[in-house]
């Protein structure tokens, strides 16, 4: 994807002051580990490089809100949201290590965590587990309605995080159920989630719009890589305007009801925000 790159975390200190003086409020992070095994062991390590990228963050910038993504997909070697047995990702027994993901962030000081893996009941395994060992006070975003969707592909290629085999429809959500949407959005706010997103965006403006008007929820929205690489690369070609499309897309994602939106546009739409002020 144009412009988006595996970084190191002195690097990203840089690419995170940048944002900070444009005007971006918050950053979330995705790590890559050197090595990968079945439980995706790297995923709590205390010097991962998550956990390392927030400590730098929050003594060099400790006003960026910095959002922790708790999945296992980039450290397993199976590429999978959980753990597998005879091909199948096993529910329950993955949320003790999600729960050990989250709670590393959590010790390294990020200010928010937001479990991606849609498991059954990781809001309420991870709520408990911080609550027992003092972070009562760290948010939980819940990527609560996550579609297994096409449009993720060049984020898996950027993050080495495909399935080696199968899918994740097992686990994630059918594209044509909203209702669907509105049961998991409900039962991780009954788990505890502090803020709940929609992703992708673009496509399920209609989700993001159900799910603000029947929850009352803090609502973000994820505008995903497929749906940044395809403005990118018809504005490649000269088709569109990549900017007036970028904050076109963008509006109507807020407009649709999101609260806040995660997006590879961050830098380009707050500095074009800040000059149209």
């Amino acid at each position: 994807m144009p412009g988006v790159f595996q970084t190191s975390p002195d690097e990203l200190l840089k690419d995170a002051e940048t944002a900070a003086e444009a005007g971006v409020g918050g950053i979330i992070l995705f790590g890559i580990p050197e090595k990968k095994d079945a439980t995706g062991t790297e995923g709590w390590a205390s010097d991962g490089a998550v956990q390392q990228a927030i400590r730098l963050l929050k003594k060099e910038l400790p006003q960026m809100v910095v959002i922790s993504d708790v999945c296992m997909c980039e450290y397993t070697d199976h590429g999978h949201c959980g753990i597998l047995e005879n091909g199948e990702v096993v529910n329950d027994a993955s949320l003790e290590l999600l729960s050990r993901v989250a709670l590393s962030h959590a010790e390294a000081g990020a200010d928010v965590v937001a479990p991606s893996d849609m498991m059954d009941g990781r809001v309420g395994a991870i709520r408990s587990a911080l609550d027992a060992n003092g972070f009562d006070n760290t948010p939980i975003l819940s990527y609560a309605a996550k579609y297994a969707s096409g449009y993720y592909g060049p984020f898996r290629e950027a993050a080495e995080s495909a399935p080696k085999s199968g899918d994740r429809k097992g686990y994630q959500m059918d594209s044509a159920n909203s209702d669907e949407a509105m049961r998991e959005v409900f039962a991780d706010i009954e788990e505890g989630a502090d803020a709940v997103m929609v992703k992708p965006a673009g496509p399920y403006l209609d989700v993001i719009s159900r799910v603000k008007a029947e929850t009352g929820y803090p609502v973000a929205a994820y505008q995903v890589s497929g749906e940044y690489a395809m403005i990118c690369a018809a504005a490649e070609r000269g088709w569109i305007d990549r900017e007036r499309i970028m904050m076109e897309s963008l509006i109507g994602i807020r407009r649709a009801g999101a609260d806040f939106i995660l997006t590879y546009f961050a830098l380009d739409a707050a500095r074009a925000l800040r000059n149209s002020n």
